[in-house]
C-alpha cells in the first residue's frame, strides 16, 4: 500500500486521488487527516449532495486498511454516521481535553 504520510490529505493529492478524495467530488473547504492506522475526517463538503460521494469515500478508506475517525461531527455527519454503525467514543487531547470522535468499529 502507498501510504499517505502523517498529518493532512489534501484534495487531489495522490493518495486522495486513490480513495476519490477529488474536487470534483468535494469542496475546498475539505480536508482529510492521517494519525497512525486512522484517516480523521475533519472537515468534509461535498460537491454535489446526494450522490454518493461519502459513502464511497468511507468504503475506498477502509479498503486501503484504515479505520475511519470524525471529531465532533455536525448533526448530519452525526446522523449519518449512526446509520453507518460508528460508535461515539471520547479520546483525550492534550489541547483541548476530552474530544468527542465517532469511530467505525
Amino acid at each position: 500500500m502507498n501510504e499517505p504520510k502523517e498529518g493532512i490529505i489534501e484534495l487531489n493529492s495522490e493518495f486522495g486521488n486513490q480513495i476519490g478524495f477529488t474536487s470534483n467530488k468535494f469542496t475546498d473547504l475539505s480536508y482529510l487527516w492521517r494519525k497512525d492506522n486512522y484517516i480523521f475526517i475533519s472537515m468534509i463538503e461535498s460537491t454535489y449532495k446526494h450522490k454518493g460521494n461519502l459513502t464511497k469515500l468511507f468504503d475506498a478508506i477502509s479498503e486501503k486498511g484504515y479505520g475511519i475517525k470524525v471529531p465532533t461531527p455536525f448533526p448530519l455527519m452525526e446522523a449519518i454516521l449512526i446509520k453507518k454503525g460508528f460508535r461515539k467514543t471520547l479520546e483525550r487531547s492534550e489541547k483541548m481535553g476530552d474530544v468527542e470522535v465517532w469511530v467505525n468499529i
